[in-house]
């Protein structure tokens, strides 16, 4: 049980330093650390809590604006997409999932990591992004990856650094609170999973904080590459963590 404590802490600081310095992927990170030792939905329970943590000290650390006018797409969908993601994730293969997830973000973020212009997206409007919106509150609903998909949607849509990160902040902070309030009402947070939770916290509290502090001196293209590079990362983490366990049923 020790041993899974210290993974917990480990991830939890890991995490909270990426979060506080790219607005996102706390779940993707930390859980390139729990996949391998927590059954899927604790690591899920995890995974939203310590997000919502990081947005919550990003919020008063991190203020970069609120334009509701671009916003409420992101916002809108996501509410809409959060329960269907807490429905499926008890019945979703998760390493299916983490692997077809894990190919995309490997696939395509390095096309435009290696890209000096990125081809910018200003098609659908906000229906558009509150497809987008949806897709992250899904995502949210699994296991706390709310930013993953509006994140890249931002990138995309050629967002300045501070427009983007004001975008992701807020919506993340909305989609965390309803998925972890979801999770509350539908029993997924237990009593033993509280000691973990108490873990989470105080790991992730300092890392997050000097992420944030290191994300002020980042120029946009220095920003652009960390982020697709972050997604990257995440991508081959989620596919070393699924693919084993799906040759495995292969073989």
């Amino acid at each position: 049980m020790d041993s899974v404590y210290l993974v917990v802490a480990l991830g939890a600081v890991v995490a909270g330093f990426v979060q506080g310095l790219s607005g996102f992927a706390f779940g993707l990170t930390a859980m390139s650390f729990w996949a391998w030792t927590l059954e899927p939905r604790l690591a899920a329970t995890l995974s939203v809590f310590g997000a919502l943590i990081g947005q919550l000290i990003a919020a008063v650390s991190v203020r970069r604006g609120f334009n509701l006018k671009l916003l409420l797409p992101f916002v809108l969908g996501g509410l809409a997409g959060v329960p269907l993601g807490v429905w499926l994730l008890p019945q979703l293969d998760l390493h299916w999932f983490k692997a077809i997830l894990g190919g995309l973000l490997v696939l395509w973020c390095p096309l435009m990591l290696a890209s000096r212009h990125l081809p910018r997206l200003t098609a659908g409007g906000r229906i558009a992004d509150g497809m987008v919106g949806m897709a992250g509150g899904v995502l949210g609903g699994i296991g706390g990856f709310t930013g993953t998909l509006p994140t890249l949607w931002c990138t995309l849509r050629g967002y300045q650094k501070d427009t983007q990160r004001a975008v992701i902040q807020n919506f993340n902070l909305s989609m965390l609170l309803v998925t972890m309030g979801t999770y509350l009402a539908t029993g997924l947070v237990t009593r033993q999973v509280l000691p973990l939770l108490a873990i989470v916290a105080p790991a992730m509290l300092l890392p997050t904080l000097l992420g944030a502090r290191l994300y002020a001196g980042i120029s946009e293209a220095r920003f652009r590459q960390l982020v697709l590079g972050l997604l990257t990362a995440s991508g081959i983490a989620l596919l070393a963590s699924a693919l084993p366990n799906l040759l495995q049923r292969a073989a």
